[in-house]
């Protein structure tokens, strides 16, 4: 809840000892205009910490910090155990899913490794390794490394007819540590904010972890409401929005080329960054997507975050961050404050095998067999002879499923996980923590065989629980 979100930036500005005890606080009117928020939602957060004894109020003078908050924080520290401390809460809802060990992985968004060319990575590590002798012995720059951006920029270019120089690029661990550069440069709390919904379940939490005012827009088959989307900009004025428009995740859709141009406009209009998370770009079945927003941008509104590590090679963790210099200068900054740079190693093994013929070979196999597994799944869950409904993707890794009437996604997960099984309920992606009657089925992880016997199981699952609820 919204106001929910004023208590913790009230609470945070006393924990940073800006309100100290029996200050007074903004009146209900000043910081309505400071939050850009209506005033009952500064009345109700500042009832609600007045019920939890962490404000007080004066009679026609206004609230004041209470005594109460400032009693429990001077304990004697030698009277506080470890546990006792009051570290800030981290929720990660799809690592906890992840972290659950299960017969039928349907929740990982991996490529399966068996589908990956392993031993013929294992023999470039060893070539890599006879290039560069003192290879082990050196730090990357913070930046990322300049052959390699060199590479990407030479790519990119000649992909897109863009213009897009080596010094406008960061190489990050993953597109994870890119999205949480930006949440950490980016967004102050209560920062308003712009978010697909559906959208990437770990990309919400990092954005709740630091503070954000999160204002969600429908994603469909068709994209999005262009109006509903220039409205909301004109209204809140957010930071950024957030976007996953090429065989977005978890549903599977591609915004058309006409929106992508469109978004640039009121990106501009409204200086509103548009983060362009791009991990499936190369992963199409019939026909390449359109092209990226950041290949239509000529005014530097666009953060284009090119994953690669998905379906290339996964444990080498690269990610190139593109964005105009007055845009790349400060996530450089907060990389080099994170960890100094992705590993060299990693970097040097990349870049030596996406130059080789090999690797175009591989991405073309690996389209054919992830095809064949969603079609597989697709059979599978038509067969069962239950209500599902979705949306075939075009690309990418996952299907979003409507679930039969009657059944709730986190009640079958429950189920689920007790025969071994394992998917992204709905309401992980959800902004607003709703969209329990849908779930997220990755076809990219398990073999065919799995993929069958999984889905086969699901169903028996969810066909119990129709039984027992229409008994």
């Amino acid at each position: 809840m919204l106001f929910r979100q004023v208590c913790d930036y009230v609470i945070a500005r006393i924990e940073r000892g800006e309100w100290r005890v029996h200050d007074k606080l903004p009146s209900i009117r000043s910081l309505a205009v400071e939050l850009e928020m209506n005033r009952l939602t500064i009345f109700k957060a500042y009832q609600a910490l007045k019920q939890d004894g962490l404000v007080y109020v004066k009679e026609k003078s206004g609230y004041y910090v209470s005594p109460a908050y400032f009693d429990i924080k001077e304990e004697p520290m030698e009277t506080l155990s470890w546990n006792d401390t009051h570290a800030p809460e981290i929720r990660s809802k799809l690592s906890d899913i992840h972290r659950i060990e299960a017969s039928f992985q349907f929740s990982q968004a991996l490529i399966d490794p068996g589908l990956l060319p392993n031993v013929f990575l294992s023999d470039y590590v060893k070539k890599v390794f006879d290039l560069y002798p003192k290879l082990m012995g050196t730090y990357s720059t913070a930046q990322g490394d300049e052959e390699l951006r060199n590479v990407l920029s030479d790519h990119l270019n000649q992909q897109y007819h863009t213009v897009c120089h080596p010094s406008e690029m960061l190489i990050t661990t993953g597109a994870q540590q890119a999205i949480d550069l930006i949440a950490r440069v980016w967004i102050r709390p209560l920062d308003a904010i712009l978010v697909e919904r559906p959208t990437y379940s770990a990309a919400i939490d990092v954005f709740r972890a630091q503070g954000a005012r999160i204002i969600s827009v429908d994603i469909t088959s068709d994209g999005y409401d262009m109006d509903r989307v220039e409205s909301l900009m004109r209204e809140h004025r957010p930071r950024f929005f957030y976007m996953n428009p090429t065989f977005h995740n978890p549903t599977g859709y591609t915004i058309p080329a006409s929106q992508r141009k469109q978004l640039l406009e009121l990106a501009e209009a409204y200086h509103c960054l548009l983060i362009e998370d791009d991990a499936f770009q190369d992963i199409y079945f019939d026909q390449r997507p359109p092209q990226p927003l950041f290949a239509y941008d000529t005014n530097g509104w666009t953060i284009y975050i090119r994953s690669f590590c998905k379906y290339i090679a996964p444990g080498l963790r690269i990610c190139a961050v593109l964005a105009r210099k007055s845009v790349i200068l400060p996530l450089i900054k907060a990389k080099s404050l994170a960890d100094n740079g992705t590993p060299l190693v990693t970097q040097k093994i990349f870049v030596h095998y996406f130059q080789s013929t090999r690797m175009q070979q591989h991405l073309e196999k690996l389209r054919i067999a992830l095809q064949i597994r969603r079609d597989i799944m697709e059979e599978e869950l038509l067969q069962s002879g239950l209500d599902w409904k979705w949306t075939s993707p075009k690309g990418g890794l996952n299907l979003w499923i409507q679930l039969p009437v009657g059944i709730d996604a986190t009640r079958l997960l429950e189920e689920s996980i007790r025969r071994s099984i394992t998917f992204v309920p709905g309401s992980i992606c959800d902004p607003l923590d709703q969209l329990d009657d849908h779930i997220r089925l990755c076809y990219s992880f398990m073999n065919e065989a799995n993929i069958r016997n999984g889905v086969k199981a699901l169903s028996q699952v969810a066909s119990a629980m129709l039984e027992h609820k229409n008994s």
